[in-house]
């Protein structure tokens, strides 16, 4: 198996990594009743949500990281642009992980009903920062990505053109949500959300499937690894 064979199943497992979080929207229903803290139902829900979420970074950085020794090739600027959104969307779900599992902390610690804005309030910004993370940085993603997969053509220009038209969708359902035209998990924000989910989980499965098309930019990744063996043998 060759490097960009390589390259493309590590990145590939990472992005379909990244929807192991989709469970979260039900785990984490009881968190958001506004007496959660002084409550009875359980809270390995909201645990297990956590751990999903903290995969879900890690895979993100992954992509950006498997991706880049590839990407680069057709834009250095854009390929670290890439890098640095996917860090900030994975600090993001980390810090909004951390609010939410401060509120169980509180509600083992029966901080009682003193501690039900503290909790509330932990609630909002995980929501807030949801909409940053999971909402507002995917957009800038697929716009960074998906112009550098559309050029360099190492996948079918379908799947990138999905996210570079998604990610308008994206960021238009983001500012509805913050002006308070609709709620983060409301049927329209759904609908918006789903041309970069398809984007994302069918790119990963091209790139675990096919792997990369062959192109001017794996052409000449190609050309220096077979040239590196023979320098070798001519030493």
């Amino acid at each position: 198996m060759d490097s960009l064979r390589r390259t493309s199943l590590v990145a590939g497992g990472f992005y379909v990594l990244t929807f192991v979080s989709i469970p979260t929207v039900g785990l984490y229903g009881a968190v958001h009743d506004a007496d959660y803290i002084v409550g009875t139902t359980s809270e390995t829900p909201v645990v297990i949500g956590g751990v999903l979420e903290v995969i879900v970074a890690l895979a993100c950085i992954g992509t950006a990281v498997a991706l880049y020794p590839v990407v680069k090739r057709q834009g250095e600027a854009r390929a670290l642009g890439f890098i640095g959104a996917r860090v900030l969307e994975a600090a993001g779900i980390f810090v909004g992980v951390a609010s939410l599992l401060t509120v169980v902390a509180l509600r083992r610690a029966e901080a009682g009903t003193d501690a039900l804005v503290t909790g509330q309030a932990l609630v909002a910004f995980y929501d807030s920062i949801f909409l940053i993370s999971q909402g507002f940085l995917p957009a800038v993603n697929a716009l960074l990505l998906g112009s550098l997969l559309y050029q360099s053509r190492l996948v079918p220009r379908v799947l990138p053109v999905l996210g570079l038209l998604g990610a308008p969708l994206l960021v238009v359902s983001d500012a509805g949500t913050l002006f308070g035209l609709w709620d983060r998990l409301s049927p329209v924000a759904a609908i918006a959300a789903i041309p970069i989910a398809v984007w994302e989980f069918s790119l990963g499965v091209y790139l675990i499937v096919k792997g990369f098309r062959p192109s001017p930019v794996t052409a000449g990744m190609v050309t220096a690894a077979s040239a590196r063996p023979a320098r070798s043998a001519a030493v």
